[in-house]
Order: C-alpha cells, then structure tokens, then sequence
C-alpha cells in the first residue's frame, strides 16, 4: 500500500506541471534532490498541440512510475542492519599454542591478506530484520525445538542471537554478501600479530569479557567489554557466546596427535561462552561443533568479507 501511495502523489505532482500552461514560469531553482528527467518534458510541452500534450503526458507518467517503482523496490530490499566492521591488516601473524590443550597445537605463522570483521556479534535484532526480510526460517524452528525466538531472544534486541546453526550463521552471513571467518582470520582478529593469549593482552582479567567468573549466566548486550577488544578493535571475541567459524575442525600442520573429532565432520567454534571458564576463554582455544544442529545457548557468530 504504501508503494501505491507514493507512486500515486508523484503521478499527481507530474501531473500538477501542466497547470502551468498559462501562466508566467518562474525562475528555475536548482534541485538538489534526485532528479526524475521526465518530469521536465510536461513543462516543455505547454508549448504543445493539446493531443501531443497529452501524448507526452502519458509517457512521462509511465516513465516516473517506473522510477520510483524501482527505488522503492531497492529500498525495501536493501539489508538494514548493523553494518560495523572493523579492519584486520594484511601480513602474517602467530597462530596457535603449544603450552595448551593437543589440539592447538603447534604454534605456527600464517599470512592472510587483509579482511574485515564484525566489530560485534551478530545481535537479535539483526537477525529478525534478517528473517524479516527472507521468511527464513532456523533449524530449531523448523524442529520445534526451543529457539533464538524464545528467552534469550526476548527484550534482548542487543544481545547476541543464538540457538543458531552452521547453516543458519552462514544464511545470515549471505544474504549480507558476506560470509563467516576463517579459523585463521578469526583468531588474528582476536589476538593481533603479537601472538597474544587473550585479544587484551596475555594476563587474565575476567572484568573484560562475560564469562563464568563474573556470574552473569546468561548473555550480555554486545560492547559491554570494551576494555576487553582486541587490538583491531573487534569486541567479545572471547566470552560471551562461542562463534562459529567457516572451517572444519582439522589438525594444524605437523601436529600427529589423534582425535575422533577431527575430518569434515564438524566446524570449528571459539572464543568460549558465558558459562566458560579462563582456559576457554583465550583467543587460540579451538572447540568444535556438529554444524547441522548444535543450535546452544550460549553459541552465535559473526560475519567478515
């Protein structure tokens, strides 16, 4: 309806042009507005037969419906959410930790070009205007299982969503034109190029990221731990809900050690949750999830392009 209405009052506008036909014209004034051409051939045509009048009426009209059809249509579609990202720079970086759990391990260098990152997790109100503007629907949802929809979601427009899979984080992240990191390109984003243990520096301090030692047990609105970004500027990249990445969970070159959880089975999720302790909370601890239905709790994502 509302496209109706704005289509209509243009055509009304256009068509208020030809009253003008006997009167004198006024001096142009310049219009700093979007210009609709066609609009200008109604003035012209005062000069005009009454049936050419019309004729270039009628084509102007056509004309302008087109336009704003187009416009609006482009407005409506066009993703209207929290677009903050934050730069990662090109070069190489320290990965990895050989003084923590097998699976870190081995510590090693990695290049990447430069990137960018959500400054934020993804919160609920993104990913309503998300499901808003697609009718999509979650893998909890579709199961009947409990979901972003219902407490963690409600009156918490600013916290990160969650009960989301895999699939649903990468739906989001798509329908953006962007996508979810890289193992790699998240923990750089976490830990810099200095190969640091949390994104603040290498001492723990709980007072800077949600996480079990605070005593909160539930999510917090995104950016509550400034003091706790990373270097580039990235927030609660640990603490908070654990993140899915884009990779399966795979053992770093030259490690040997055996786990049933590596191969293409399962992605890679970090920066621990709410309910999570220091040894989780670092900014190299890798985890892994079953990407087609873990949808926790304490468990979202962030997007980078």
């Amino acid at each position: 309806m509302k496209k109706q209405l704005i289509i209509i009052t243009l055509i009304a506008l256009v068509m208020g042009c030809t009253a003008t036909e006997n009167k004198p014209q006024a001096t142009p004034v310049p219009n700093t507005a979007t210009s609709i051409p066609t609009v200008a051939l109604l003035v012209s045509a005062t000069t005009a037969t009454p049936e050419k009048q019309i004729e270039i009426e009628s084509t102007a009209i056509i004309k302008v419906v087109a336009t704003v059809t187009e416009v609006v249509a482009t407005v409506e579609t066009e993703p209207i959410v929290a677009d903050v990202m934050v730069k990662v720079s090109a070069g190489s970086f320290i990965m990895g930790n050989d003084k923590s759990d097998p699976e870190d391990a081995p510590v090693h260098q990695v290049e990447l070009p430069a990137f960018e990152i959500d400054k934020f997790e993804v919160t609920n109100a993104d990913f309503t205007k998300f499901v808003e503007s697609t009718g999509y629907q979650t893998f909890a949802e579709q199961k009947g299982y409990a979901s972003w929809r219902n407490g963690e979601g409600v009156g918490k427009e600013n916290h990160p969503v969650v009960r989301v899979t895999w699939d649903d984080a990468n739906a989001y992240c798509t329908w953006l034109k962007k996508r979810l990191p890289s193992e790699a390109e998240w923990e750089k984003a976490a830990r810099g190029n200095d190969g640091r243990t949390y994104p603040w520096g290498n001492d723990w301090k709980a007072n800077k990221a949600n996480v079990k030692e605070i005593a909160r047990r539930t999510t917090m609105a995104v950016g509550s731990f400034t003091v706790g970004a990373s270097p580039d500027g990235a927030e609660d990249m640990v603490g908070n809900v654990w993140e899915w990445t884009a990779d399966w969970y795979q053992p770093y070159p030259g490690n040997t050690t055996k786990d049933v959880y590596y191969g293409e089975k399962f992605r890679v999720t970090r920066g621990g949750g709410w309910f999570d302790e220091q040894p989780q909370a670092t900014a190299f601890n890798r985890n892994a999830a079953d990407p087609y239905k873990t949808a926790n709790d304490d468990l979202g994502f962030r997007c980078v392009r």
